[in-house]
């Protein structure tokens, strides 16, 4: 399986998938997946826009809304994560993950799916400490406050990946681990970004949850982006345990290193999304802890045995399938040609994957205002507005025209030397 990997696109969709294309004609060879590690900017018209958490000179359409529309089809199936630059109503839409577009898969706040044999969980969001421990409060439309926090990583999406047991192949997040340039070169780091010198000197680099995710899950790769740079690193977990092998990348620009092409041993293809069970059994056990306001949750107590809800999601797989629901628009598709007023737009959109995902499991839909998540907590699994269409993934064909970006290569490989780790004396 050949995999392709990229840092911060920034909604520079043409030029990621042309500069594919173009690896993949120069090589000879077909990319099967490329993965995004945040900031993907999932845009689709001018009220996402509004709720983009960027400064104004970064506001732009860029070429997202092309996919959403089904003017352009995504070349190459396609997986990412949040980081701190999205559309964060759109996102909150797919929280539980869930096609933004034709080909283009979200992996949700927390996820993790198939492709093919292969594991692959994510993490949205950066870390900030102030709002770890508080419940996902935020609402479209958010104000000056809340378009911030709202991507901010939140303990409960931690607290269900780190209930995860079966290896994970391929992890994703925004940001980079807490001290992972113990494991890597550090130095060479430094002298592209110097100011990240007192960041790594000081041992407060990178997020602490992702340090714990990666200690707990061992995952083979690892991948990040957020620091808009290229970095190495190989952690070895134990004398005689596994290894992760983790790559940061930069953002898409000419002469960036933002790419990386590799192959992972696999069954043979043809490869396609499915859910995983595991996951769907911790989502469905969890889904009743959800916090939803602005306390400080409690999920120190919260013990989770998920062997039951294994059992009971294998049956709902083998009945219903495991592939995600059909791909559906919620939102307005951006116009070149028009102009349109903001307040147009619905707030608070019921996606149709959701709805359909929480009835296949039975739950309540919890992510409207909070007068609609109490009444759904007493009266309801989300059922009645809204069906899914279906079960179906369908391969789409290519159709993508764009300018190329310079230089476009293969980049050094993801070792990287084994060094102190996180809880050592500092780096001198």
């Amino acid at each position: 399986m050949r995999i392709a990997v990229a840092g911060c696109v920034h909604g520079e969709l043409d030029t990621t998938y042309k500069t594919l294309q173009d690896m993949e004609k120069k090589n000879n060879y077909k990319i099967d997946l490329l993965l995004c590690c945040g900031d993907f900017e999932a845009v689709r018209n001018e009220n996402d826009l509004k709720n983009m958490n960027a400064p104004k000179k970064y506001q732009t359409m860029n070429s997202f809304w092309k996919y959403y529309s089904g003017l352009e089809i995504a070349p190459i199936l396609t997986i990412f994560i949040g980081g701190n630059h999205e559309a964060s109503n759109y996102m909150w839409e797919l929280y539980y993950g869930g096609w933004a577009a034709p080909n283009i898969y979200f992996l949700g706040f927390a996820g993790v799916i198939k492709f093919g044999n292969i594991r692959i969980g994510g993490l949205s969001g950066i870390y900030y400490p102030r709002n770890y421990h508080l419940g996902h409060f935020e609402r479209p439309p958010y104000n000056k406050t809340t378009i911030s926090s709202v991507y901010h990583v939140r303990e409960y999406d931690v607290h269900k990946l780190l209930q995860v047991e079966e290896p994970i192949d391929i992890f994703l997040s925004h940001d980079w681990p807490l001290c992972i340039t113990d494991y890597g070169n550090w130095k060479e780091l430094v002298r592209h970004k110097p100011h990240l010198t007192s960041q790594i000197q000081e041992r407060i680099l990178g997020s602490e949850p992702a340090a714990k995710l990666l200690k707990k899950l061992k995952p083979s790769y690892w991948f990040s982006a957020h620091m808009h740079c290229e970095f190495s690193a190989l952690v070895q977990h134990g004398k005689n345990g596994p290894s992760t092998r983790f790559l940061a990348l930069d953002k898409c620009l000419p002469g960036r290193k933002y790419l990386q092409v590799l192959e992972i041993e696999s069954v043979p293809g043809p490869y396609e999304i499915e859910f995983d069970e595991e996951w769907l059994a911790i989502t469905r056990k969890l889904n009743s802890s959800f916090p939803l306001t602005s306390r400080r949750s409690n999920l120190i107590s919260l013990q989770v045995d998920v062997h039951e809800c294994r059992q009971w999601v294998r049956s709902r797989v083998g009945e219903k399938g495991a592939k995600p629901f059909e791909f559906a628009r919620t939102a307005p598709c951006y116009n070149p040609s028009e102009s349109v007023s903001i307040g147009t737009f619905p707030e608070n959109t019921r996606n149709p994957q959701t709805v359909s995902l929480l009835e296949f499991l039975e739950l309540p839909y919890l992510l409207g205002s909070a007068s609609e998540d109490k009444e759904e907590m007493y009266h309801g699994h989300g059922r009645g507005r809204g069906r899914g269409q279906g079960n179906i993934f369908s391969k789409l064909a290519a159709v993508v025209a764009s300018s190329s970006i310079e230089d476009a290569e293969q980049f050094p490989s993801l070792g990287g030397s084994s060094q102190s780790k996180c809880s050592s004396t500092k780096q001198k």
